[in-house]
């Protein structure tokens, strides 16, 4: 009874051990779990805090990125001017042509190479006469001659089939090099026509006619690299008698100037918030941009000059906008400027100041560009007239045409007295002079814009020197008039344009002249004998 007594209380305390060891099990395994679970959860918010911190980081890079486009279009800019100064203007004529050579001719190999030419002995060397033995076995010369036989026709036929395919062969040759022939001679002619075309187009720009040294001018202007945003729009005319060029350019609205100061990244918020440009600063870049696009035209052109037909540049650049009290259209010029090239090529455009510069050579620039706020362009575009041309281009259609150099001298000034009265002015011939001119006195009735207006006229076959841009302004001074007007069949050398630009005088050329009246009702012609 002890015995089982002792047997039932081991297989108890058996039984409480295994218990007890299942209970650490169960306990050991609850806690793994628990510390899993929680080495689960601090990764996930690891894993959290990375994302975010890359997140975020992407974020930085995105707002680093914004501010660098915006750097670069600031810089872009204010860069302006310096840009061209790094690059060549000129136009190579010799870059113009054609100067690649012709593709070579290739043809497949199984075209270009001849076939193999069939040859007898390879034939019957194959076939092995009797000798001395096989000579004895009846039969052996039968089929020699049979074998011989076989092989010389087997020849024939490969020979017949040879000359087929090599005639095949020399047939597509033959065609593939007269189209080769063809084609190369068409390049040639148009190489040498291109090239005869390019050699012409250089010979009338170095002798300085009209044309030629407008499309030169338009391929230096066109090449120019510009930011985006910049129209790249304009108009060329050119006077060969003055050798002035007048240019006619669109500038890019304030819209060009990024109203952006700074972009910065809010984490509280998540945003990349804009720090806004001050208005000023926003005038103060684009009257930098207009500044700096006005001497760079002019500097292209004059720098690209080689063949030294351009004397003067007169530029004038306007700005399509809209009118904000009207809603309507409007074409401001925003700059204009008349400048000699020996005046300018004084200048060192790497260390100007850019507005102080364009005074200095007598700009007329807006004081509020931003604000659309006008001036009045020293030429007016269209006054470059096309017509002002020489005797015997102009008789075939203008015979009809009063010419104004057939005109007496009373009768040219009875003409522009009539043609200032018709534009509006209280004008009144007064008395012939000695040079064949005529002092008419005029008044602008406008208030406050108007008064005296001195007007005298030359009839003249050559180019108006500076001393009768003197004598008007002598004049002027006599009568205390306002405003001096110069008008003359001909045209002005730069000295007279240059005496005449800080001064109340506007010079009329014969192209101006014509312009006027015809606005006015009038048409002539101006031709010289």
């Amino acid at each position: 009874m002890a015995r089982r007594s002792g047997l039932i209380a081991t297989i108890a305390r058996e039984a409480a051990r295994q218990a007890r060891i299942n209970e650490s099990e169960r306990k050991r395994y609850e806690r793994e779990q628990i510390r899993i679970a929680k080495e689960l959860q601090r990764q996930q918010i690891q894993n959290e805090k990375e994302a975010k911190l890359r997140y975020i980081e992407s974020r930085l890079e995105e707002t680093d990125d914004l501010n660098n486009e915006l750097a670069e279009k600031l810089e872009g800019l204010y860069g302006i001017l310096d840009h061209t100064l790094q690059v060549d203007d000129m136009v190579s004529f010799s870059s113009l042509k054609i100067n690649e050579k012709f593709k070579d001719f290739n043809v497949p190999i199984n075209i270009s190479n001849p076939l193999a030419r069939p040859q007898l002995d390879d034939y019957i060397s194959k076939i092995k006469p009797p000798n001395l033995f096989t000579k004895l076995i009846p039969g052996s010369e039968k089929k020699y001659q049979r074998d011989l036989k076989e092989a010389k026709q087997q020849f024939e036929t490969d020979f017949v089939l040879y000359e087929e395919k090599e005639n095949e062969r020399l047939v597509i040759l033959d065609k593939l090099k007269a189209e080769y022939d063809h084609e190369k001679s068409m390049f040639e002619l148009k190489v040498r026509d291109r090239n005869l075309e390019i050699d012409e187009f250089e010979e009338s720009y170095r002798k300085g006619e009209s044309e030629a040294v407008i499309a030169y001018n338009t391929m230096v202007l066109e090449r120019s690299e510009y930011p985006t945003g910049f129209p790249q729009i304009f108009r060329l005319a050119y006077i060969p008698d003055s050798r002035e060029l007048v240019i006619d350019y669109e500038l890019p609205n304030k819209d060009i100037v990024p109203t952006v100061m700074e972009y910065k990244y809010v984490k509280t918020k998540d945003e990349i918030s804009e720090k806004s440009r001050k208005i000023q600063d926003i005038k103060n870049i684009y009257s930098d941009v207009v500044a700096g696009l006005t001497l760079r035209t002019i500097h292209e052109v004059l720098e690209a000059d080689q063949g030294n037909v351009i004397d003067v540049v007169v530029l004038s650049a306007y700005v399509h906008s809209i009118d904000p009290a009207t809603g309507k259209d409007i074409t401001p010029y925003l700059i204009s400027i008349r400048v000699t090239k020996e005046k300018f090529e004084e200048l060192d455009l790497n260390r100007v100041e850019k507005s102080v510069c364009l005074r200095n050579l007598g700009a007329q620039v807006s004081p509020r560009p931003a604000e659309l706020q006008a001036v009045k362009p020293v030429v007016e575009f269209d006054m470059v007239d096309k017509r002002f041309v020489d005797h015997e281009d102009m008789l075939g259609t203008l015979q009809d045409l009063p010419n104004l150099m057939e005109l007496t001298p009373y009768e040219f000034e009875m003409l522009v007295t009539d043609l200032f009265a018709r534009m509006g002015l209280d004008a009144k011939l007064t008395r012939s002079s000695k040079d064949g001119g005529v002092d008419c006195v005029a008044f602008d009735t406008r208030p406050i814009v108007g008064g005296k207006v001195v007007i005298q006229a030359k009839r003249y076959k050559n180019t108006v020197g500076v001393s009768a841009v003197r004598d008007l302004y002598g004049t002027m001074l006599n009568e205390g008039a306002n405003k001096g007007i110069l008008v003359t069949t001909k045209s002005y050398g730069p000295d007279a344009y240059d005496f005449a630009k800080d001064k109340p005088i506007e010079l009329i050329d014969g192209g101006g002249l014509l312009y006027l009246l015809e606005q006015n009702g009038i048409r002539a012609r101006i031709l010289f004998e």
